[in-house]
């Protein structure tokens, strides 16, 4: 299961108000209420009397003392402090820190793609918090079976007759943050959202019944910036937005780059030892045997 709070407004008024922070489960009141104390505290917000928090999680409660709910005030400030532009920290970083996928150690990854000029030349980057399971499959390349690490191994040994060797669980969630600079209005941005849960299956998610996965897109295009001053009036919003048929090429680029992220998460992760259990890393030299075997990648 998981939780993206402040979603419901997102989704009726389509205006993210915050930045969009990521944690664990139990933290996500303690990061939200920190979220507020800074929104109140910003130059021209003294008369401000509401906001709309947005923190999305994943359940990281294997490797993390989850219910020591060790992120507060002074760590979601420092984050949103320390929050700048260039190449972003990969793995377990930050709420990817005790995160798994497909049984080995997850975390945080990102991708983008940039269309052709001749399709606008529009940018539009994925970053994912990955903690969720499947049968891992990379560009095609079945990496999970090969290394014998799966959802449903140990079920399936056992019903073929040999010894279970164990496999992994495929429940956990996952959250997916798409950010373009493509003039794409609110209901583009859904159909957006919605899409990069084709990239996760490429993957080979299961999107099994306690995995919560979550998307949420933003544009931020001037042309459909939603002016806060202009916001409680009633002048109409001058908007020049993305035609319908100009989303094709978009939806291919979120996919990719959901794809895309959720590889990286894996390949820049670490093993983790963590509340008494440690948890394997993706093992890259075998991985790129398997890559190789495959024709994904040539020897």
């Amino acid at each position: 299961f998981g939780k993206l709070a402040g979603s419901t407004q997102v989704n009726e008024l389509g205006e993210v108000e915050t930045p969009i922070l990521l944690t664990s489960t139990l933290n996500v009141p303690r990061v939200a209420d920190a979220l507020l104390d800074y929104m109140l505290t910003l130059p021209g917000n003294e008369n401000v009397l509401s906001i709309n928090p947005l923190v999305a999680e994943t359940n990281d409660g294997y490797l993390n003392d989850i219910r020591g709910r060790h992120v507060g005030r002074e760590e979601v400030l420092a984050a949103i402090r320390n929050a700048r532009g260039g190449p972003v920290e990969e793995g377990a970083i930050g709420a990817g820190t005790g995160t798994i996928a497909y049984g080995f150690k997850g975390g945080i990854g990102t991708s983008s793609r940039r269309l052709p000029a001749s399709l606008g030349g529009y940018t539009l980057g994925a970053l994912v918090q990955t903690n969720f399971g499947g049968v891992l499959s990379i560009a095609g390349a079945p990496v999970g079976r090969e290394l014998g690490h799966y959802y449903l191994r140990e079920e399936l040994d056992r019903g073929a007759g040999g010894r279970s060797a164990g496999g992994n669980n495929a429940d956990g969630s996952v959250i997916v943050v798409i950010a373009t600079d493509a003039p794409v209005t609110h209901r583009n941005l859904r159909r957006l959202a919605a899409r990069t849960m084709m990239g996760l299956a490429r993957t080979g998610s299961s999107a099994s019944n306690g995995s919560g996965d979550y998307a949420i897109a933003f544009s931020t295009a001037p042309e459909v910036r939603i002016r806060a001053e202009g916001s409680s009036g009633h002048t109409p919003h001058e908007v020049k937005e993305l035609s319908n048929e100009a989303m094709s090429p978009l939806f291919l680029a979120v996919i990719e780059a959901t794809e895309e992220a959720v590889y990286n998460s894996l390949f820049r992760a670490a093993t983790m030892t963590g509340n008494g259990r440690t948890v394997e890393a993706l093992p890259l030299d075998r991985t790129l045997e398997i890559l190789q075997k495959y024709r994904v990648i040539s020897r």
